[in-house]
């Protein structure tokens, strides 16, 4: 059965170029551009994983989309996603395993997201 992964960025160019990578690879891939789109989009077919932006409309958007993503569905693997260290000079990588736990997330990438990294995460998250 193929794997569906939903990809979440205000960004068109990152979810073309991003779907491009993953399809290429032999998973569905759906995208939406906020994170109310994106648990609507969740709710109608569960993915297998979700990519998401971490600013979108909200400086907060990707934190709160992780949360709400792990409250409805137990287990989902979520990667994480920013330029905010670049654009911004926030950090927010997390430094361990609980700080990625606070995150609700499984998996974190500071943009550009080099694709091979993306795939083998992706495919760990995935076996």
């Amino acid at each position: 059965m193929q794997r569906s992964i939903l990809l979440v960025d205000d960004d068109r160019d990152f979810l073309e170029m991003n779907r491009g990578v993953l399809e290429a690879r032999g998973y569905r891939v759906r995208c939406a551009s906020d994170p109310r789109a994106a648990l609507a989009a969740a709710e109608a077919e569960r993915p297998d994983l979700v990519v998401t932006d971490l600013m979108m409309d909200r400086l907060d958007a990707g934190f709160s989309l992780a949360r709400s993503l792990k409250e409805r569905f137990a287990g989902l693997p979520i990667v994480l996603v920013t330029a905010a260290s670049v654009q911004r000079g926030f950090d927010f990588r997390p430094r361990s395993a609980v700080d990625l736990a606070a995150m609700h997330a499984d998996a974190y990438f500071d943009k550009p997201v080099d694709p091979a990294e993306l795939v083998a995460r992706v495919e760990a998250l995935l076996p």
